[in-house]
């Protein structure tokens, strides 16, 4: 059958929106009808070669969709299912899968490389040459092909173009806040960098009690949104110090947890958290650096002297079967906030003008909708 799909060719900073052929689900596969798929800046370092894969590729890992056929031993999804994408598929057998870190599952690992969980394509340009999907399902697709260890699903009442969310930026940023934060009632969070998985470490980082969310940001409008996800305080560090203010507002303590989730994490952001962070207090890293980065600006005789801690978190370290249908109950029970992440949509053949208005600060989250 055919799709259509934006293609990169290599890191040139385009999306190429064109028809691909798209073949059938094999054993363990499903054919997904896509719905909506949010964009989001990890993609986005693909495109400019920070992060390097096999080209070509169709990138997009914040999906959801309907399942529209299923391959032969699929039994977990039936047509008409609604299901959301998770980027890292999981086996449930491997250490991490046993010890309740799926998401470092070692059969989930190699999700940059673009081929499928047996090494092969389902996506091919029309003369026939293969064509990658990111993390094994590329949800800048019409329709895709994606394992079922990949698919969640969700109840049919749950609108798919605000569940597509919880395949990413919210699980990333509310699980850096309660499960690698680990947040506790009373203390102080400051969050550094406000797209969709910042607001979600704000709202995270609120409803675990934290009696000071501290938001830092450069754009004025998104530190007034953030307010509206539980931000007490805000910080626009193009006329602060941000790493002042954090410690005038901690009576020169500093916050017990900051959590850094700018998209474009340069070694002097996770020096200006480190900075900020108490005594004993932990700094999260959750936005990626340039593949080839290989040093940060932490004082190490602090990490002894101090107690900190600087900790990375991969997808908030939740555990996407357990943890997405929490996420969606808490939405449902109007505490998690998605309706207010969106803040425009935009067709498959406006995505290079999604992402010029990512990068601009034009929005916290831009969704892209196929029907």
């Amino acid at each position: 059958m055919k799709t259509r799909a934006a293609v990169l060719y290599g890191p040139t900073r385009q999306f190429q929106v064109e028809e691909l052929e798209l073949d059938e689900p094999k054993a363990g596969e499903v054919l997904v009808k896509m719905v909506a798929t949010g964009m989001c800046h990890s993609d986005w370092h693909f495109a400019t070669g920070d992060f390097t894969t096999n080209y070509p590729i169709v990138t997009g890992h914040e999906g959801a969709g309907i399942v529209e056929k299923v391959g032969p031993g699929v039994t977990e999804v039936q047509p008409g299912d609604h299901v959301i994408l998770t980027f890292i598929p999981s086996c449930g057998k491997c250490r991490w899968c046993l010890t309740g870190l799926p998401v470092l599952c070692d059969r989930g690992a190699n999700i940059t490389g673009g081929a499928l969980l047996d090494g092969t394509f389902r996506l091919h340009t029309v003369d026939g040459r293969d064509v990658g999907q990111l993390a094994g399902i590329g949800c800048f697709s019409e329709y895709i092909v994606a394992p079922v260890e990949t698919l969640i699903r969700v109840e049919p009442d749950i609108p798919l173009d605000k569940a597509c969310l919880v395949a990413c930026c919210v699980p990333t940023g509310f699980g850096a806040a309660t499960k690698r934060a680990e947040v506790r009632p009373g203390e102080v969070v400051a969050v550094f960098g406000l797209g969709g998985v910042g607001m979600n470490a704000v709202q995270g980082a609120a409803l675990a009690g934290a009696s000071k969310v501290i938001a830092v940001d450069l754009v004025p409008w998104k530190l007034e949104a953030a307010q509206e996800f539980g931000a007490t305080h805000t910080i626009n560090a193009q006329y602060e110090d941000p790493v002042q203010r954090i410690l005038d507002l901690t009576n020169g303590v500093g916050a017990d947890k900051t959590i850094v989730t700018i998209g474009h994490v340069e070694p002097e952001h996770i020096g200006l958290a480190y900075r900020a962070t108490r005594k004993s207090g932990r700094t999260v890293v959750v936005g990626l650096t340039p593949q080839n980065t290989e040093w940060m600006k932490v004082p190490p005789a602090d990490l002894v002297l101090l107690g900190k801690e600087v900790v990375g978190t991969l997808y908030g370290h939740v555990n996407p079967r357990v943890d997405f249908p929490y996420l969606l109950q808490l939405y449902r029970a109007g505490r998690l906030k998605l309706d207010e992440l969106v803040t425009k949509t935009y067709r498959l053949e406006e995505i290079n003008q999604g992402y010029a208005d990512l990068l601009e600060g034009r929005v916290i989250r831009g969704v892209i909708l196929f029907d």
